[in-house]
């Protein structure tokens, strides 16, 4: 087997359906040269191709303009949208600053979760047929209730109200899908990932199945689901087993923080033993512009957005980073200020303005520039793809869903952030980085966890489950009982028996 990796392009499979994104033409199409979906799972090996579909929709978190991260990002304090101008994607926009509507919401937020939910539901159903190993069976079922958790992580967390799919939908039922109230989709997300976990393995063999699920990724899943519920315990206890006996030191698994910090963010350090999952990024697929848009570029695209526009060196000692980043999410002030004396300031911020300042380097500035730059996913030179193919599109950088630090910071916040071990768990993600111990509370974790993981995607969800949007967002517009979460977006609406999010 090759490597596990996500190759839209080579799918052999027809799963194409979205969620309310069909039309009567587009459903009687003919596949030609294709498996019909009645007709495939016939074996082990067509199995397993619909497996890899499921898991395509992972590259939802950094790949394509509309990901996850730099999405996520634009909403929160830390982050402005940035990019090339104040029209330069309407969607993270309206996001950035609080206008946000169904129209200019990029459809593919709600879609391609309901693309990779359906999937899932596919092969759940044909997999009871398939004839194959019974355990490899049981494998393949637990990966695909985990995926469909995920993706329904995502989606309640963006908008609360949604449909609860657990069978495939035919065109004649789509029109009649209503939405289930959020706890009946937790319910279901908790199902599936305890389900899951004791039918995957405890390691996955990386030459061969790297970005497979493991038994801790989702242990490390099902304890952060349980901390949104508010299911303080039950979080506490579900990240005990990911966290292991001693912090700071190899769990069960093997699983640990890395000594460096700067090392999570070394391109070709993927998989690494703080990572607990994280989405696969390849060059491939060889994508050039013919593939934008079409989720079948494989590269990081969160890379190529967050670098300096026209960046050029004028002195050989600044940073020979890609030169034609598109300036998103550059930092704010204030998390420059809070930042700027911490030891992960360096593999978190590229201060390009201070370069720039000392006429080291050149660059063109962006909108709503701040001249402080995502240096975590900040498109190397390193990685610059060297088979065929457009750079841009060919980052080959993985990005973490979640790793132990996070982990850490969870489980010490799920005990109320009290306690003796609540205290070692945030000592030692502050050790890591050579900072020393300050009492444990939860204002500390909550800043911890914004130093830490800076960035990556979280800091929105985190302010709006501790009830802090409102407050630390009203200056961007921000209103409380509307913007913590979005709208639905407008095409999903049209002929069906889906009713809009409040005040939108």
């Amino acid at each position: 087997m090759k490597n596990f990796k996500i190759k839209t392009a080579c799918l052999a499979i027809t799963i194409v359906f979205v969620l309310g994104a069909c039309k009567k033409s587009f459903i009687e199409l003919t596949p030609q040269g294709q498996f019909l979906t009645a007709n495939y799972y016939a074996n082990r090996d067509q199995a397993f191709t619909g497996l890899v579909a499921v898991y395509d929709v992972l590259r939802k978190n950094a790949g394509g303009f509309e990901n996850m991260i730099t999405m996520m990002n634009a909403g929160s304090d830390d982050n402005y949208a940035g990019g090339g101008g104040a029209t330069d994607g309407a969607g993270i926009q309206g996001f950035s600053n609080y206008t946000l509507n169904p129209n200019i919401l990029p459809r593919s937020f709600w879609s391609d979760h309901y693309q990779g939910i359906f999937r899932a539901n596919i092969l759940l159903q044909k997999l009871t047929g398939v004839p194959m190993d019974a355990g490899e069976k049981a494998r393949f079922t637990a990966e695909a209730k985990a995926l469909r958790a995920i993706y329904y992580f995502n989606l309640v967390r963006m908008f609360k109200n949604v449909p609860l799919l657990l069978e495939p939908l035919s065109a004649a039922d789509i029109y009649n899908v209503s939405q289930a109230t959020p706890a009946a989709v937790y319910t279901q997300i908790e199902k599936d990932l305890t389900e899951a976990i004791p039918n995957l393995p405890a390691s996955v063999v990386l030459a061969t199945e790297a970005g497979r699920l493991t038994k801790v990724a989702i242990q490390a899943m099902l304890g952060k689901v349980y901390l949104y519920e508010n299911k303080k315990t039950e979080a506490a206890a579900q990240l005990a087993i990911v966290n292991g006996t001693t912090p700071g030191q190899p769990n069960q698994y093997g699983n640990k923080l890395l000594p460096n910090f700067s090392d999570l963010w070394v391109f070709t350090n993927k998989f690494n033993a703080e990572s607990l999952l994280e989405a696969a990024h390849s060059n491939q697929s060889f994508s050039d512009w013919g593939f934008w848009g079409s989720s079948a570029d494989e590269g990081n695209s969160a890379d190529q957005m967050v670098g300096p526009r026209s960046y050029s060196r004028k002195d050989p000692s600044a940073p020979n980073i890609y030169t034609a980043g598109w300036s998103f999410n550059v930092w704010t002030q204030n998390f420059y200020d809070l930042i700027k004396n911490d030891p992960r300031f360096s593999a978190t911020v590229l201060d390009v303005k201070a370069l720039a300042a000392a006429n080291k380097v050149t660059y063109i500035e962006g909108y709503q520039n701040t001249g402080y730059f995502l240096m975590k996913f900040i498109p190397q030179l390193s990685d610059k793809t060297t088979l065929p193919g457009t750079t841009e599109l060919n980052f080959q950088q993985n990005d973490y869903i979640i790793r132990l630090a996070d982990t850490y910071l969870m489980e010490a916040e799920a005990l109320g952030a009290t306690g003796a071990r609540a205290q070692a768990l945030l000592d030692a993600v502050r050790a890591r980085v050579g900072l020393p111990s300050v009492p444990v509370s939860l204002d500390a974790i909550k800043t911890e966890r914004r130093l830490e993981l800076a960035g990556e995607g979280h800091r929105f969800f985190d302010l709006v489950r501790w009830g802090d949007a409102a407050t630390v967002l009203a200056s961007r517009g921000f209103k409380a009982g509307k913007n913590e979460i979005f709208p639905i977006p407008a095409g999903e609406l049209q002929g069906t028996k889906l009713v809009q999010n409040p005040n939108y």
